[in-house]
């Protein structure tokens, strides 16, 4: 899935107001924590992930590693905290990005 740079910022816009749902603490990135952002992947489309452990290029491998496993598009990272979309069009009400 490609987005281009334009829906990134309208993205990154939406989810200013979120709270990071998933967590990932010192033990790195389990299968639970794989699982869990794909669940709410499924869910909300449109997530923020905290991750608290590591220097700044564990925590960027970590991203990549999420990335590829999740299928998803990385929209920002600011700091520790990566926002990540995956569109889900089997939801009820999916997140139309505006085609720019």
């Amino acid at each position: 899935m490609t987005i281009t740079e334009k829906q990134k910022r309208w993205l990154k816009a939406q989810a200013h107001h979120l709270k990071p749902v998933v967590l990932v603490g010192q033990r790195g990135l389990t299968e639970g924590v794989f699982s869990e952002i794909d669940h709410a992947l499924n869910d909300h489309e449109l997530i923020k992930v905290r991750i608290n452990a590591g220097d700044r290029e564990e925590r960027a491998t970590a991203i990549n590693l999420i990335q590829e496993r999740s299928q998803a598009v990385l929209v920002a990272r600011i700091g520790n905290v990566a926002i990540v979309y995956r569109a889900n069009e089997k939801k009820s009400a999916p997140l139309v990005v505006p085609h720019f």
